[in-house]
């Protein structure tokens, strides 16, 4: 390129940095579980407690042992959940007062399995989720690094190249 020596040099100018907008995506996600084992553990326990009182009947120790079982579970699960899924657990799942009916024992256990299979749903979405970001990044990555490797024809001053097998 030939320049012209009336040409002045090109105006210096500094960038300021901005911070882009923060997205849902950028938020830092606060919903945790801390031991995901002991969380399945006690899912599938209170799943079967559930079947269980399903098909019998229950008199009042055992209404009172069910009832002490529940708020156990409760206590265990608050422990190994973040403190946002702590709050939504406390109050869909509040305290059994007294010795309950079996229909009120019923309806506490199912709202707690609900619960728990809707956080498991949860999980599974976010991990589908991750799962097919990584994959996204993976292919941009992989076409960004055969790109660079083969160039298209025409490119850099190269030759067209032949086919595959040539």
């Amino acid at each position: 390129m030939i320049q012209d020596p009336t040409d002045q040099p090109p105006e210096v100018v500094q960038a300021v940095p901005v911070e882009p907008p923060q997205t849902k995506a950028d938020e830092p996600q606060t919903e945790t579980i801390t031991e995901p084992a002991k969380l399945l553990r006690i899912a599938s326990m209170v799943r079967e407690l559930l079947d269980e009182t399903r098909q019998a009947t229950l008199d009042e120790p055992g209404r009172k042992r069910l009832a002490d079982i529940y708020e156990r579970s409760i206590r265990e699960l608050s422990e190994v959940l973040s403190e946002d899924l702590r709050s939504e657990l406390s109050q869909l799942a509040p305290p059994v007062e007294g010795v309950p009916s079996e229909s009120e024992l019923r309806i506490a256990q199912a709202q707690l399995v609900g619960w728990l299979e809707g956080l498991f749903h949860g999980i599974q979405a976010a991990m589908f989720a991750q799962q097919t970001a990584a994959r996204a990044q993976f292919e941009e990555l992989r076409r960004r690094g055969l790109l660079a490797q083969n160039p298209p024809p025409g490119e850099e001053g190269q030759p067209p190249r032949g086919g595959q097998y040539l």
